[in-house]
């Protein structure tokens, strides 16, 4: 079962609507794509394919609520996220189980990611202190200067179905308390859990009607997006093909642009790593969320004799074979189903190829049943992967892991510096020495010991190196009020001092 477009509705399904202006309204779109709980087929709802007219009528709404917005005091623009924190606290388990229905995570992986977007807006709420300027006084003759933020103006950001309620919250709390206006476009396969996010908003009296947006689409919004003069920045999360591309033709716009992209982390071995610890880290970060993180540890580094790589590679084989794949709503499922049926089939295609290539499939998902969404596909694990081979060098996306062997930790490292990506690499290892060179040496953005998901906390910027990111400005910590800011530089000097009557000037 795969995405399916029509253009008339086929059942009394809903189809979902904008949030503009404060009101839910109808799209302008000719074209619908179902939106079905990947692990039961259930149609859930139908999203309208939107274009530059949906687009145009959130920008002219974000307009008009930011001009009053930006006058706001920023203390009460963070009391603001103070409630919003609280109604999305409350709704917890409601968001969660949209994400479980619409995504196909687990209950557990669901509510984590829930739990993660809060984080990210109580990081935002401490944006009157981000937020203050710098001042110097006497840099010349009676002259003064002073540096202050203010705020780009209509933000959008465009999000990818892996994430649908925390990336979403990556960016809505740091552009509304930083005083611009924001419009949200998710991805059209799974948006029940951002449009509820943008209902819970409008449960909050504090932030404006017309300051928050939602709009419906795929490749025609987004265009619309890149190329509407009304919308100042733009923040985007997906695949490295698509980050590059949406950061090319939104500056060439004129645009400030974040876009963040796909990976390949490497997670390295040493013969000394905690056996249970490592085990258990490996399979949570290749196979959690069916490996559709760009966190996702997708490959497995082993580092020694051969002895010690087959004695690593079968503590991790015995806990992959464990995995139970199945719907999201079993909360026995370790291992759910990928976005769709499609999907599931590119991957099988993916490790064909790969067998017949030579590599050697130690764990098979292919076996699992597919489920009544088609879309089940069990925890893979391939050994023997050569350092060129695809398998190794591109972003699968799914519950694959392949293995390298290597003989020391600087081949490691080697290795995976390597990667056209630099989002996170991983070392599990007891010595301090190994870890002191891993810090040192690994190019990535966000590295790891003896943690399977190196993900920063809010507080903290996200964001990767070379092909995984197309920006100078992560998401969240000090990154995300810079990003949604600009500075403002004023030099003063008043009339009627004693140093301007006397015809002083500047003297630096």
């Amino acid at each position: 079962m795969t995405d399916t477009l029509t253009s008339e509705p086929t059942t009394d399904v809903r189809t979902l609507k904008l949030f503009v202006g404060g009101a839910w309204i109808d799209s302008t779109a000719d074209q619908h794509l179902e939106s079905r709980d990947p692990g039961s087929g259930e149609l859930l709802a139908r999203v309208p394919l939107g274009g530059a007219a949906d687009v145009d009528a959130a920008v002219r709404a974000a307009r008009e609520a930011q001009r009053a917005w930006r006058r706001t005091a920023p203390q009460v623009r963070a009391r603001a996220l103070y409630r919003l924190r609280d109604v999305l606290d409350r709704h917890r388990d409601e968001l969660a189980a949209l994400v479980v229905a619409d995504m196909g995570k687990t209950f557990d992986d669901a509510l984590a990611e829930v739990g993660r977007g809060i984080e990210s807006v109580e990081a935002a709420m401490g944006g009157t202190h981000h937020l203050k300027g710098q001042n110097l006084e006497g840099i010349g003759t009676g002259v003064d200067v002073e540096l202050h933020r203010q705020p780009v103006g209509v933000v959008a950001a465009i999000t990818p179905f892996n994430f649908p309620v925390m990336i979403p919250l990556w960016f809505l709390p740091f552009a509304l308390v930083t005083g611009n206006a924001f419009i949200l476009k998710p991805s059209e396969q799974d948006p029940l859990a951002s449009e509820r996010i943008v209902e819970l908003v409008g449960q909050v009296d504090e932030i404006p009607a017309g300051l928050v947006s939602l709009v419906h689409g795929a490749k025609d919004a987004v265009n619309a997006i890149l190329d509407h003069p009304g919308i100042d920045a733009v923040s985007f999360v997906g695949s490295a093909t698509t980050a590059r591309y949406v950061a090319t033709r939104a500056t060439e716009q004129g645009k400030r642009v974040q876009a963040l992209g796909g990976a390949k982390n490497a997670m390295i071995v040493m013969p000394d790593a905690d056996p249970k610890l490592t085990a258990s880290q490996i399979v949570g970060s290749a196979f959690g969320a069916a490996g559709q993180r760009c966190m996702a540890g997708s490959l497995a580094v082993l580092v020694g004799t051969q002895e010690e790589q087959d004695r690593s590679l079968q503590l991790i084989v015995d806990a992959a074979s464990k995995l139970t794949s199945g719907p999201g709503s079993d909360r026995a499922t370790d291992v759910c189903p990928v976005i769709n049926a499609g999907s599931r089939e590119r991957l099988v295609a993916e490790i064909d190829a790969a067998e017949r290539d030579g590599i050697e499939v130690v764990v098979d998902g292919r076996t699992a049943d597919a489920g009544a969404g088609g879309a089940n596909l069990g925890a893979t694990v391939l050994d023997g992967v050569p350092a060129d081979h695809r398998v190794a060098t591109e972003e699968l996306f799914g519950p694959v892991l392949g293995v390298i062997r290597v003989a020391t930790l600087d081949d490691a490292i080697e290795f995976a510096n390597a990667s056209r990506y630099g989002n996170s690499t991983i070392l599990f290892s007891e010595s301090g020495g190994a870890a002191r060179e891993f810090r040192y040496s690994a190019d990535a953005g966000m590295l790891g010991v003896n943690v399977g998901v190196a993900a920063p906390i809010a507080w903290m910027p996200f964001g990767g190196w070379n092909d995984s990111i197309d920006a100078d400005l992560s998401a969240n910590g000090e990154d995300g009020f810079r990003f949604y800011t600009r500075q403002k530089v004023v030099t003063t000097r008043w009339g009627g001092t004693s140093a301007a009557a006397a015809g002083g000037g500047m003297r630096f």
